[in-house]
């Protein structure tokens, strides 16, 4: 799971940045997103397309194109928002910084045979 605090452009190049610095040489990588303007921007399009990366977007008005990510966003909301409350935005992007970290590195998921997100992608990088 990538994520970014901001939705303006640059801040979603930002995260493509940090995304593409990270992606091993020779993977062909599809980045799917709903069909938000900053998705459809394009400098945000004309950098996936340089950088060699297929966009997948849903269709419209189809939530069912974007079931992992709504269940992400459903964890999200009953693990870490219901019930908290923060002082400062900073507070809250600090703390959803740290629980993103421990949904990819510490959460295992009965979907990943038991996995974290991590450990199902350095697996699946190896085979």
């Amino acid at each position: 799971v990538g994520q970014n605090g901001c939705f303006y452009s640059s801040a979603n190049i930002r995260m493509l940045d940090e995304l593409l610095s990270k992606i091993p040489e020779g993977a062909a990588p599809t980045m799917h997103s709903d069909r938000g303007r900053q998705y459809q921007h394009a400098s945000y399009t004309s950098r996936l397309e340089a950088a060699g990366i297929v966009q997948s977007m849903s269709r419209k008005a189809n939530c069912i194109d974007n079931a992992a990510t709504e269940q992400l966003f459903g964890h999200v909301k009953d693990e870490f928002y219901r019930g908290r409350e923060w002082e400062t935005f900073e507070d809250f992007k600090r703390d959803l910084e740290e629980y993103i970290v421990h949904w990819n590195t510490s959460r295992r998921q009965v979907r990943l045979k038991g996995l974290t997100p991590e450990e199902f992608r350095n697996q699946a990088l190896a085979a």
